[in-house]
């Protein structure tokens, strides 16, 4: 019965991390992209606001849970 517990609250732990890497992933390509523009658009730099927003709330409730890429 805890050893369920367990498990369950590692794989979540292992899919927060991996959209966390996700979403970096996309911030990176998103702002390399607005930083080549010429004229950014309105769209192109929401969507970057989004996407920096996911990532640090996702951050955030990494470090609530105590987790970190290498645990």
């Amino acid at each position: 019965m805890f050893g369920r517990k367990k498990t369950v609250k590692k794989e979540m732990d292992r899919e927060l991390l991996l959209h966390i890497k996700e979403l970096k992933r996309e911030w990176e390509t998103l702002n390399t992209i607005i930083e080549q523009s010429i004229e950014p658009s309105d769209e192109g730099l929401n969507d970057l606001a989004v996407v920096k927003a996911k990532y640090f709330y996702l951050l955030r409730e990494a470090r609530f849970r105590g987790i970190n890429a290498l645990s």
